[in-house]
C-alpha cells in the first residue's frame, strides 16, 4: 500500500470513527448505554457503589490512587512469583526486584516501557494476567480521568464529578474489551500468532541449521497494545516481527487504532459540553501539530543516511536502515510519528536506525506533551490544560477575565493548568541531568557524542511521557535505570492527574457565565492557532536547549542537513 494511500484511508476511517465512535463514548459516559447492564450491576455490589453515589474530586483522585498503587502491587508480586504460577511453557523463573518494580508501574501507567525481552524473560501468565490486564485497565484509567475534566466544563455548581468505578467499568465493558475483540480476530486471520503452546523448533535441512522460535497469545495482547496507547508488545521486536505485524493491513489497523480513541474524544468532549464546534477546535489543534510532523519525519526518513551516504552508497528509496522493506521508509515514519505522538510507544522498525532528522522528529513529538492526539484519556486532558493556558492568555489581550466554555477561568484553574502542564518538562530534564552526570548513568548509551545523549534523552522523555517507545542503544536493565524510570513514568502520570482532577473539580463548582460581545471566542481559528502557540512554546522553551545537544548537533555534523 502507498504513503499516499495510507494516508487517505487513514483520514477517512478515523473521520467516521470520530464522528461514531465519539458519539458512542458520550453515551457511555452519560449512562445512555446500558446493555451489558446485567454484567455492571455484579460489578457495582461487589464495589460497594452505584452509578447514583458520585464523588468530589478529592474522593475521585483517592479512588485513582488506591486503584493504581493495588495494580503496581498486583502486577509487582505476579512478575515475581512467575515462575511458581502456571501457564509457563518456557519454565521461567521470577523477574528480579528492580526490573519487577520498573515494569509494573510502566504498565499501570500506560508506558509499557521494557527493559527486557519479552519471550525471554516473561511467563504466558503473566503476560496475559498482570501485563494485559494493565494494557486494559490503564487507558481506562486516563479515559475516565478525561471524562472528570470534561464534565467540569458541563455541569453547573456541582460539588462532584462523577464515580471513578463506575466510570472505569463502563469503559472496560462498553469500549475497550469489544473493539480489542473484535480487531484481534482480524489480526488472528491476518496470521498473529495466538496459541498456549510452548516454542517452536524448526530444522533447516539447506542449512542443517536448528532454530527455537517463540510463540504464545500474541494477536490479541497486540490489538489492546495500539487501541490502549500502551505500546507493550510480547516479542521484544514488537510490531516489527510477522508474529505481532503479518501484514500490511495489520499494519495500516495498528496505525489506525492508536489514533482512534484519542481523535474519537475530541467529539466527545463536544457532544458532552453542547458544543461540536469546540470539539471540532481541539481536533484541529491535533491534526496540524501531527499533520506538520508526519510530514517532517517522513522527509527525513526518505533521504539518504547521512552516515551511509558518507561511505559513498546513494539510495533511492530513502533510509531504509533497520526498517521492514514491506512498509518502506515513509509508512514507517507515520508508523513512528503516530506512536510516539499517541503515548503507545510501539515500534514497527529500530527508532534507533532513524536519521537524526527523523529521530528528532519522534523525540519532539513527545517533547509537546503528546497531544497530537495524545493518549487514550491523557491525550484530551493535556490538550484542556494548554487550552486553558491559551484561554488566559487570550483574555490578558482583550482586557477581561479569561472564559472558556462559559466558565471563568480564574487564578486557581490557571495555576493548576501551569502545574499539569510543566510537571513533565521539569521531571524529564531533571532525571536526564542526573543521567548524563552520573557514572551509571553514563554507562547506559550504546554510542557515544550526540547520538548517545540522544538514547538517554529519548529514553526519559519517553517514560516521563508515559510513551515507551525507546533508541534500541539504550541498555536499561540496570538498577539505576529501573529505579528513576520507574520514577519518571509514576510522575510524569500521577502528578499530571492530580491537578487535572483537581482542575475538573474547580470547574464543576462554576456557575456559566453568558456570553457577550467581549468574549473571548474559543471556537475558531484564532484559538486553535493560539493553542498551537502555547504548545509549541512551552515545549520550544523547555526542550531546545536539550534537542540541540543531541539531533541538531547530529544532524550539523553531517555535511548535507538532509
Amino acid at each position: 500500500m502507498s504513503f499516499l494511500l495510507t494516508l487517505v484511508l487513514l483520514v477517512v476511517t478515523l473521520g467516521l470513527t470520530w464522528r461514531y465512535l465519539g458519539s458512542y463514548m458520550a453515551a457511555v459516559f452519560d449512562g445512555r448505554v446500558h446493555f451489558l447492564k446485567f454484567i455492571e450491576r455484579p460489578v457495582y455490589r461487589l464495589l460497594g457503589t452505584s452509578p447514583e453515589q458520585e464523588q468530589t474530586w478529592k474522593r475521585y483522585a483517592g479512588a485513582v490512587i488506591i486503584f493504581s498503587g493495588v495494580s503496581i502491587l498486583f502486577t509487582y508480586v505476579i512478575l515475581r512469583i512467575q515462575g511458581s504460577l502456571p501457564l509457563n511453557p518456557q519454565h521461567l523463573g521470577g523477574v528480579g526486584s528492580a526490573l519487577s518494580f520498573n515494569t509494573a508501574s510502566s504498565f499501570v501507567t500506560n508506558t509499557n516501557w521494557q527493559n527486557y525481552g519479552g519471550e525471554t524473560t516473561m511467563s504466558y501468565f503473566s503476560q496475559i494476567g498482570a501485563l494485559s490486564v494493565q494494557q486494559f485497565v490503564s487507558p481506562a484509567v486516563g479515559i475516565s480521568v478525561a471524562m472528570v475534566v470534561v464534565r467540569g466544563f458541563s455541569r453547573r455548581n456541582s460539588s462532584t464529578i462523577g464515580n471513578f468505578w463506575v466510570d472505569i467499568t463502563r469503559c472496560l465493558f462498553y469500549i475497550m474489551l469489544p473493539i480489542a475483540f473484535f480487531f484481534g480476530i482480524i489480526f488472528v486471520a491476518q496470521g498473529a500468532v495466538e496459541t498456549l503452546a510452548g516454542t517452536a523448533t524448526i530444522h533447516d535441512v539447506l542449512n542443517q541449521v536448528t532454530q527455537t522460535m517463540a510463540r504464545g497469545p500474541i494477536a490479541f495482547m497486540e490489538t489492546i497494545k495500539q487501541l490502549g496507547t500502551n505500546g507493550g508488545g510480547f516479542l521484544n521486536t514488537n510490531s516489527a516481527t510477522t508474529f505481532e505485524n503479518p501484514t500490511g493491513l495489520t499494519n495500516f489497523l495498528s496505525i489506525y487504532l492508536l489514533l482512534a480513541i484519542p481523535v474519537a474524544l475530541t467529539y466527545t468532549f463536544g457532544k458532552m459540553v453542547g458544543s461540536i464546534r469546540h470539539g471540532v477546535a481541539l481536533l484541529s489543534v491535533m491534526v496540524i501539530l501531527f499533520g506538520v510532523w508526519v510530514g517532517f519525519t517522513s522527509y527525513g526518513e526518505h533521504q539518504n543516511n547521512p552516515a551511509v551516504a558518507a561511505a559513498g552508497i546513494h539510495s533511492t528509496v530513502g533510509n531504509t536502515e533497520g526498517k521492514e522493506v514491506r512498509f518502506g521508509d515513509t509508512t514507517t515514519a507515520l508508523f513512528g510519528v503516530a506512536s510516539t505522538s499517541t503515548s503507545t510507544g510501539s515500534a514497527d522498525a529500530s527508532y534507533d536506525s532513524f536519521t537524526p532528522v527523523g529521530g528528532m522528529g519522534l523525540l519532539t513529538g513527545m517533547m509537546l506533551g503528546e497531544v497530537t492526539p495524545g493518549g487514550t484519556g491523557s491525550g484530551l486532558y493535556t490538550l484542556l490544560l494548554y487550552a486553558i493556558i491559551a484561554v488566559f492568555i487570550g483574555g490578558l489581550m482583550i482586557g477581561r477575565t479569561p472564559e472558556y466554555l462559559g466558565k471563568k477561568i480564574q487564578a486557581r484553574e490557571v495555576k493548576l493548568a501551569g502545574l499539569g502542564a510543566l510537571v513533565m518538562p521539569i521531571a524529564v530534564l531533571i532525571i536526564t541531568g542526573l543521567a548524563v552526570s552520573l557514572a551509571a548513568g553514563k554507562a547506559g548509551p550504546l554510542n557515544a557524542g550526540p547520538h548517545g545523549f540522544t538514547e538517554i534523552l529519548y529514553g526519559l522523555t519517553s517514560q516521563g511521557n508515559n510513551n515507551g517507545s525507546a533508541f534500541g542503544g539504550l541498555t536499561g536493565n540496570t538498577p539505576f535505570y529501573n529505579i528513576v524510570g520507574a520514577i519518571d513514568m509514576l510522575v510524569g502520570r500521577f502528578a499530571i492527574m492530580i491537578p487535572v482532577l483537581a482542575l475538573g473539580g474547580a470547574l464543576a463548582q462554576k456557575n456559566v457565565v453568558p456570553e457577550s460581545l467581549g468574549t473571548f471566542r474559543t471556537d475558531n481559528g484564532m484559538f486553535v492557532g493560539l493553542t498551537i502557540g502555547v504548545i509549541l512554546i512551552i515545549g520550544g522553551l523547555t526542550f531546545f536547549p536539550a534537542i540541540s545537544l543531541g539531533p541538531i548537533v547530529e544532524q550539523l555534523s553531517h555535511a548535507r542537513f538532509f
